[in-house]
């Protein structure tokens, strides 16, 4: 099997990387026909010196032997396991398939919201899919990609006494940590899995240890806890890396053991973890678990109390909430304190194009982005005043004819509404957006509920965007931030609440989150009932967390997907009640998007692959396909 491997250009110095040659790096790897048909991963590597070209050893012919013969050659390998994290950088992201964003009706995600998902999909991408919800995590890529870790880690293994035993147990629970990772992205969206811990050879393995059956729902998630549980326990990687570090990037301590805590929420929900699971009919318990437990609560409300006590404002303090939230995602602040693990880019080199994907279609009257990022009247809604209050207390000062009007931070941080300034500093000057109808001075962002790409909501996220990287041409170096420590802190307060009732470390946490500096909204009032601050909780997870990719997941674990999922979304129609001559008022109408919403029970999880079925006679598929 021939395959060809990037370097990582965040992973090695200036000086190493002049030592780079503008080839492919072909691996040949004869013990790897056996298992799959070849597959060939193409990605170029660049120098920064090119006149060392010729003064550099040729790795365009590394061998099977040759690849494992030193530290900096096998580092090769892994840096091109870390290059294949799944990018999320796409115009489908997966809270399209939430109530929080309006998807155009082209992709993946608008079938879905039809109930349109099969097992015979063969397709996994964004336009027009019936594969249902991935972000990238689908059957294919996860075990290619643990493939190649149980690669590594037999390798290294098999040639430890080429590598020091510094190394050897820094890179292998890195590869154990990835092994995990792509794992637990899959398991969310599809349930017990099959667990390879070695690559597969058709050679020397007999059909039972090839086709192996999925374990169930409770044994994948207790082999991904005792993962990322043996990873922190061993303490061979650093806690975290900062700005700067030519390891960053690479997986630690803190991500480790956020993700064994992720994990025990999602088991711990629900959906999962209940009398009446999710999915009810599951006689093998690969969706849910054999036998509830409440206590599944107290476990994971310890392990994100570990985070924070051990490393986060009440340790060490490596990790913490940054400020202000605004500027999170400025790639001039990759590796704050708040980023727990992310995903690498860099301009040009290993860019990409999110900024073309969405916000604002026009500015200026040019054509600058697909306008993918629409936020529903729904999300819109959930935004309090800044005074703290939900805009449908009497006491909030809400007007729903003015409903821009003071409201809270986050609102106009990540929001773009109707007659909001919009300014980047790539552009020369402001801009303001209207979405309104005006017959008077029409707008190209004008809202037309046509098939163009101008939203239908009214509404555009600016959330995420860099603000450096106008569109296109993979300008943009910023980093994808899979998780940061306000989702630690707003998980603790779930759990414990679950566990307990809110005590005073649920309002510890969850108020940290409220008052941030930038965020400035009010406390939490004392007294709230265990059921209070359940909702306080989702309400706050939903506004913080918001087009991080973690509505869908919750939505699915809390088991609230049968409901909020299956009514129909809004976006807000602003027309002049003296539309001639725009001298009368402006008018704010809630308007229905007309669009399907669909969810049944099945859809809890995905199909497995149907031909993924076809190769393992000993699968067995998930309810309802």
């Amino acid at each position: 099997m021939k395959y060809c491997y990037a370097i990582n250009l965040r992973f090695i110095s200036q000086g190493e990387l002049k030592n780079v040659i503008i080839v492919h790096i072909i691996i040949i790897f004869k013990m790897c026909s056996r298992a799959r048909p070849p597959e060939l991963f193409g990605l170029s590597v660049f120098s920064c010196d090119q006149e060392d070209f010729l003064e550099t050893t040729n790795k365009s012919n590394l061998t099977d032997a040759t690849m494992w013969a030193s530290e900096g050659n096998a580092d090769i390998f892994l840096n091109e396991i870390y290059h294949d994290l799944y990018s999320r950088i796409t115009p489908d992201p997966l809270d399209d398939f939430t109530a929080d964003n309006d998807g155009g009706w082209y992709y993946t995600s608008r079938n879905w919201r039809q109930g349109i998902v099969e097992a015979s999909a063969t397709y996994f991408g964004v336009w027009g899919a019936i594969c249902g919800p991935n972000d990238q995590a689908h059957w294919s890529p996860t075990y290619g990609n643990v493939r190649e870790c149980n690669t590594f880690i037999q390798k290294v293994n098999e040639n430890s006494e080429n590598f020091s035993a510094e190394w050897i147990a820094k890179r292998i629970d890195e590869a154990k940590f990835l092994r995990a990772w792509f794992y637990a992205e899959l398991f969310y969206h599809a349930g017990g899995l099959v667990i390879h811990e070695e690559p597969l050879d058709r050679a020397t393995m007999t059909d039972e240890q090839l086709n192996k059956p999925r374990s169930t729902f409770g044994a994948t998630a207790d082999w991904l806890i005792a993962e990322f549980g043996t990873i922190v326990s061993n303490g061979n990687l650093p806690v975290k890396y900062n700005s700067g570090n030519p390891d960053a990037g690479r997986a630690t301590l803190g991500a480790a053991l956020a993700y064994k805590g992720f994990v025990e929420l999602f088991i711990a929900s629900d959906c999962f973890n209940s009398a009446s699971p999710g999915i009810t009919n599951d006689p093998d318990h690969l969706q849910s678990l054999a036998t509830p437990d409440p206590a599944r609560w107290a476990t994971a409300a310890a392990t994100f109390k570990q985070f924070i006590d051990t490393w986060g404002a009440s340790g060490t303090g490596d990790y913490g909430l940054f400020s202000p939230m605004k500027e999170f995602w400025f790639a001039a602040n990759e590796y704050n304190c708040e980023v727990i693990w992310d995903r690498q880019f860099v301009a040009y080199i290993m860019g990409n194009n999110y900024e073309q994907y969405g916000g604002p279609v026009w500015i200026h009257n040019s054509y600058y982005t697909w306008g993918n990022y629409c936020p529903t009247q729904e999300m819109v809604d959930e935004y309090e005043m800044a005074n703290g209050l939900d805009i449908t207390d009497p006491a909030s000062g809400y007007n729903d004819q003015n409903p821009y009007v003071g409201r809270e931070q986050r609102f106009y941080d990540f929001i773009v509404h109707d007659g909001a300034e919009y300014y980047q500093p790539w552009m020369t000057k402001p801009d303001i957006i209207y979405t309104r109808i005006d017959k008077v001075n029409p707008s190209k962002n004008e809202i037309d509920y046509g098939g163009d790409d101008v939203g239908n909501t009214s509404y555009y996220w600016k959330k995420k965007i860099n603000p450096l990287a106008p569109r296109g041409g993979n300008s943009s170096g910023q980093n994808y931030v899979y998780r940061r420590y306000g989702e630690i802190l707003l998980s603790y307060a779930e759990a414990q609440n679950e566990a307990v009732g809110p005590d005073a470390s649920v309002y510890e946490a969850i108020n940290a989150i409220r008052t941030r500096p930038g965020t400035d909204l009010p406390v939490l009032p004392a007294g709230l009932t265990q059921a209070e601050m359940r909702d306080a909780i989702r309400h706050e997870r939903r506004i913080e967390l918001a087009f991080e990719a973690r509505r869908f997941f919750d939505l699915i674990r809390w088991k609230t997907a049968m409901v909020d999922l299956n009514e129909d979304l809004h976006g807000m129609t602003i027309t002049n009640s003296v539309p001639e001559d725009n001298s009368g008022v402006w008018v704010y109408t809630k308007t229905s998007l007309n669009h399907p919403h669909v969810f049944t029970e099945r859809m809890y999880f995905n199909p497995i692959p149907q031909a993924v079925l076809d190769r393992n006679p000993n699968l067995i598929q998930n309810f309802g396909y």
